[in-house]
């Protein structure tokens, strides 16, 4: 069985639904898990005005009332100019699929995300992600200094495997960030999608075990 998530760093939901995912990656350790990066606002280019902050800030209100993580609030209305392009640090996941892949890859997301909401930092750009990426693949064991994970991610083939990701999370009908699918013997089963409790996925995945048993 495998078990693919298909999200965004920079998506609100998916920040709340990482620990609950890392749980059940915790409770279920037999399962392989493969992460698919789905650009929820990949290559925008429009700067993000005050309207804007605060119709996102009603969302991580609601994500933080469901999963008790917290958010930076005041360093993201602080923030001048903001271009929220999702692409960066999606193709920053994809490059650390170089390094760490299953739970240790899940680390390296939330670190990004971790980034992003709790300390205030900007993951559009590049020399931020790239040390983000070297601390959190140290903490899984993996040496990578921030140059050499910049070099990876300013490639031509880290930016054509983000936009196959992209692809990908269409093709599997993905609509909505987070989704969590079950593949098992070539077939694709629905386990979650947006927001939920590592008891209520764990629950999912044992009525399909049961279904495909």
């Amino acid at each position: 069985m495998k078990l693919i998530y298909v999200g965004d760093p920079m998506c609100s939901w998916c920040y709340g639904f990482g620990k609950e995912l890392s749980a059940l990656v915790a409770r279920v350790s037999d399962l392989k898990l493969e992460i698919v990066v789905g650009g929820i606002r990949a290559g925008a280019t429009d700067v993000l005005d005050a309207a804007g902050k605060r119709f996102r800030l009603q969302h991580w209100q609601r994500v933080e009332a469901l999963s008790g993580l917290p958010f930076n609030r005041e360093a993201f209305m602080a923030r001048e100019g903001f271009v929220y392009d999702t692409e960066p640090v999606c193709r920053a996941v994809v490059a650390a699929r170089r390094f760490v892949s299953g739970d240790a890859l899940l680390s390296v997301f939330r670190a990004f995300q971790n980034g992003f909401y709790v300390q205030g930092l900007d993951t559009t750009d590049a020399r931020v992600l790239s040390d983000i990426a070297a601390t959190a693949l140290a903490a899984v064991g993996v040496q990578v200094n921030a140059d050499s994970f910049y070099l990876a991610w300013a490639g031509a083939e880290a930016i054509e495997e983000t936009q196959r990701d992209f692809a990908r999370a269409r093709a599997l009908g993905v609509a909505s960030f987070p989704t969590l699918l079950l593949e098992e013997q070539g077939r694709m089963y629905a386990v979650n999608s947006g927001y939920a409790s590592v008891n209520a996925l764990e629950e999912r995945f044992n009525q399909i075990e049961r279904l495909v048993a």
